[in-house]
């Protein structure tokens, strides 16, 4: 962090010696580059997640007898000298280590730059702050989401509104010809749904336009992976259809073998057997449950258009709700993730108790309802809600908590859901978009 105020001479031997002292205590040495984002450290070193959370709690800055050795300082000096000094050597190496993982992230949080901004480098930005928010114990944009309070919340309010206009987002959407220059992606569709209370006229068209291709390319997607999946299993009570296309020859060449003329050469069939096409759909409620925390984006965005598609096939009746600290019944909806997405709010704290309160009076049938619960399930209530997650799944509803729906990757989880999830027979689900299609479609058979 210090090397960033000097010139390029001095800046090469900060670095040269930071890089041996990491080395030293066991970080990586991408740690120092400020151009590797704290979600991409921690994908190459996941047992780093865990240290992030909760770094800088004011709680944590001072632990009580830390002083505890001046005072064994006077009648114990000679025989203990070894052993208080490979004590303070851990400790030093603790505090050097805790230093450097702070450092990383006032880095890549406050030094913001200059000049434009692309929607990547801002969405990179955003999770960064995340991961800085959540090193104070706080969720992902809890902080960010109350800049009015002052203090820290004020100051990376302001970084990111700068970001933005560095960005010139809004005057390329005024302008229809630079919109459509723009090329959809996560990144963006994100900043225009965190920005569309802010748009009006031409700039919200062009948003809106926008928004809308990218849903329509990701539900193209999803829809391919969804017919792809079979569904139902071969219903036998119903008889088969007796055409061509139905025709069974191997079992039919089977049956007749008796009927084999050596004298001819020839198999005369007598009787014809068909295959059985028609499929048992069984009546379903699909209930899916999204964090709209600013953390959750990519999932909001993707199970919002899969919700759709599951929608539009027969028999399944399926119910959306988002939540961050407050929760939103977007069923009425549902058929049209477009609609859905502008009625979102992203970003804000977690508290899935209230969504618990709209999902539970929906489940009628028990074992014939299926509950998608996508979340990172960093929660303020975490007892409660889960506790209310496994009466759930104990009276017979499928329960399936999903940490990640992305096109790839994975999506941290806390580590304390994730654990009783396992214990519960309930595992997170995470990783491509695929298994959670899959997972769904195997229920529905």
């Amino acid at each position: 962090m210090l090397g960033r105020l000097f010139e390029a001479d001095e800046q090469l031997s900060l670095e040269s010696a930071s890089v041996a002292i990491v080395n030293d205590i066991g970080l990586p040495p991408a740690l120092l580059d400020p151009t590797v984002s704290v979600d991409n450290l921690v994908q190459r070193h996941p047992e780093l997640a865990g240290e992030f959370d909760g770094l800088m709690k004011p709680e944590a800055d001072a632990e009580p007898g830390a002083g505890a050795g001046a005072g064994d300082t006077g009648g114990d000096t000679g025989g203990d000298t070894g052993g208080d000094t490979g004590g303070d050597t851990d400790g030093a190496s603790a505090e050097v280590r805790r230093a450097a993982l702070v450092s990383k992230l006032l880095v890549n949080v406050f030094a913001t730059g200059t000049g434009n901004v692309s929607a990547t480098q801002l969405a990179t930005w955003q999770s960064d702050a995340g991961w800085f928010e959540r090193a104070l114990g706080m969720d992902p944009g809890e902080l960010r989401g109350r800049p009015n309070a002052g203090g820290l919340g004020s100051v990376l309010a302001g970084l990111e509104g700068d970001l933005v206009r560095r960005m010139h987002l809004r005057e390329v959407l005024a302008d229809p010809a630079l919109a459509r220059q723009l090329t959809p992606s996560m990144s963006l569709i994100e900043q225009l749904l965190r920005d569309k209370d802010n748009l009006s006229g031409v700039a919200l068209a062009n948003a809106k336009a926008l928004i809308r291709r990218f849903v329509d390319e990701v539900a193209e997607v999803l829809r391919t992976q969804v017919q792809q999946t079979s569904v139902g299993e071969i219903d036998r009570s119903v008889p088969p259809k007796r055409v061509f296309r139905n025709l069974d020859l191997e079992r039919t060449i089977w049956k007749n073998l008796t009927n084999w003329s050596p004298e001819d050469e020839r198999l005369y069939v007598d009787r014809l057997f068909y295959k059985q096409t028609a499929k048992r759909t069984t009546p379903a409620r699909l209930i899916v449950v999204v964090d709209q925390s600013g953390s959750m984006v990519n999932a909001m965005v993707n199970c919002t258009i899969l919700a759709s598609i599951f929608a539009g096939l027969p028999k399944v009746d399926v119910h959306l709700i988002a939540y961050d600290t407050r929760a939103l019944d977007l069923t009425p909806w549902v058929h049209d993730p477009f609609e859905v997405l502008l009625r979102t709010r992203l970003g804000g704290g977690t508290d899935g108790t209230v969504a618990m309160a709209l999902a539970q009076p929906k489940v009628a049938d028990p074992r014939n309802t299926v509950v998608v619960w996508i979340s990172d399930f960093y929660e303020w209530q975490q007892q409660p809600l889960f506790d209310s997650m496994q009466a759930m799944h104990r009276s017979g509803v499928k329960f399936i908590p999903v940490g990640s729906v992305s096109s790839g990757g994975q999506q941290s989880v806390n580590p304390w859901f994730r654990q009783r999830f396992k214990d519960m027979g309930a595992p997170v689900l995470s990783g491509h978009i695929k298994k959670l299609v899959s997972e769904l479609k195997s229920f529905l058979a």
